[in-house]
């Protein structure tokens, strides 16, 4: 990777303890990672790796026992409780695998919530939300609730939702979780599209190795270490993989 290159994220050395009265767990032990701006890579690993700790620190949920860790060149390391949530609602884009919508608020208004929070004005907020809705497909549901929608379609609001605040970081764990194969080609197809066109930066937490070769790097761990860092030789296209099948024709998008 080019050294030119800004990382989004950037950790050096983490170490992650849980202490519980006499039990002490080391969650991650030494944890190196860079990713730059643009990239979209896939974290792995069973059960107990860390996987889900690393993911909690890179989403500002938590924070290292020690290292350090800069997200968009901020040291997010010391920062406290408070300072954290206000980087996750600038920096970060959440997409979760149980979509997370508010079930009596439109899909615009469940768009809107994170701009709510930022003190965005009504009319921008609007603006914006509709433009995110477009961008995954979905601007004619702006005024259907969560239960008028299918299981792909939640998600993509909720991706709308993670994309609203433009956020230097879009994190997915497990978004294809809930979803039958076909609607969880048409999610990857999606976020590969906002990686390739629109340049997002895109971590993906699966424990699924055919949802992994959608990204275009893949991260291993294993008792709470990197064992494994290196490019997908073989990468899926969702794009091709629709075309090819008898899905329907694939999402069209275009983002301003």
């Amino acid at each position: 990777m080019s050294g030119e290159t800004k990382p989004v994220i950037e950790l050096a050395n983490v170490h992650k303890i849980y202490e519980t009265g006499a039990i002490r767990v080391h969650a991650l032990r030494g944890v190196s990672l860079r990713v730059d701006r643009g990239e979209f890579v896939a974290i792995m690993g069973a059960s107990g790796s860390g996987k889900s700790t690393l993911m909690n620190l890179i989403g500002c949920l938590d924070h290292p026992t020690r290292g350090t860790y800069h997200l968009d060149g901020v040291d997010v390391s010391e920062l406290s409780k408070d300072q954290r949530a206000d980087v996750r609602n600038r920096k970060i884009g959440f997409v979760f695998q149980g979509f997370n919508l508010l079930s009596r608020t439109s899909a615009i208004e469940n768009v809107e919530l994170p701009l709510i929070y930022a003190g965005v004005p009504a009319l921008e907020r609007h603006r914006r939300s509709r433009q995110a809705l477009a961008a995954v497909g979905l601007a004619q549901k702006e005024s259907s609730h969560p239960n008028q929608l299918s299981g792909g379609q939640q998600q993509r609001v909720a991706i709308a939702r993670a994309l609203v605040n433009h956020p230097s970081l879009l994190l997915a764990d497990e978004p294809t979780g809930n979803l039958d194969s076909r609607t969880s080609v048409e999610i990857m197809e999606l976020f590969q599209l906002l990686n390739r066109s629109s340049g997002n930066t895109v971590v993906l937490v699966t424990h699924e190795p055919d949802i992994a070769q959608f990204a275009k790097r893949i991260v291993v761990m294993k008792d709470g270490r990197i064992i494994l860092d290196q490019p997908v030789r073989q990468r899926r296209d969702a794009r091709v993989e629709l075309a090819s099948s008898l899905y329907e024709k694939p999402l069209e998008v275009t983002l301003s």
